[in-house]
């Protein structure tokens, strides 16, 4: 990828936005665990801005994958142009910084790392942060179409929990409407039961 120059933008690239990231490498290029379980992306959530995909992982990892189970930043980009789409924006909700590097992305696309801890219902901060750079990238983005790709490990729980919050919170979609959807184009169902009873039954977030 060294025809990529380095990313710089405006969106605090590789900044402790929310929580903290392990201080202790560890895993190495050891796949996350389930990762090879999941499709690499899903398709552009009809009526929204976003896309979800799961973490790509940086060329040292590829040791320990078969060439048709690699997903690198490289093969991101082109599995978002051949659905005929433009990614403007990466929102990373990993709590390691061991998968990619952000320098690594095309200086045109701003990085944004939120760190959220996986399992737990993110918090109130973690959500709040989310919803602020979503409404600051629509906002800036008004004459265009490009994307908001989110990921987790999945880009599944973590990730449909965080789309679908927004959605619920600030578009005003009915719970079951948004978590349909999500699972829909992201081609696999939100499998955290909390996440999800949260989302049905949880209090609006500010």
């Amino acid at each position: 990828m060294n025809q990529w120059h380095h990313a710089r933008s405006g969106w605090g690239r590789g900044r402790d936005v929310t929580g903290r990231p392990s201080t202790k490498k560890k895993g190495g290029n050891r796949i996350p665990e389930r990762w090879k379980d999941y499709l690499p992306i899903g398709q552009r959530m009809p009526g929204t801005r976003f896309i979800a995909f799961k973490v790509p992982l940086q060329k040292n990892f590829e040791v320990n994958l078969a060439p048709e189970e690699r997903f690198s930043l490289l093969d991101l980009f082109n599995k978002i142009q051949e659905q005929n789409e433009e990614l403007g924006l990466i929102i990373d909700l990993t709590y390691t910084q061991r998968y990619y590097k952000p320098e690594d992305l095309p200086e045109t696309i701003p990085y944004l790392k939120i760190f959220t801890v996986g399992h737990q219902v993110p918090d109130d901060d973690t959500i709040f942060k989310f919803k602020c750079a979503v409404n600051k990238f629509l906002k800036n983005n008004k004459d265009n179409d490009k994307l908001i790709g989110v990921h987790c490990t999945h880009g599944l729980n973590r990730t449909g929990y965080l789309i679908c919050r927004y959605l619920i919170d600030v578009e005003g979609m009915r719970p079951d409407d948004a978590i349909e959807l999500f699972n829909r184009c992201r081609g696999h169902c939100i499998e955290r039961q909390n996440y999800v009873e949260d989302l049905q039954n949880g209090p609006v977030r500010k």
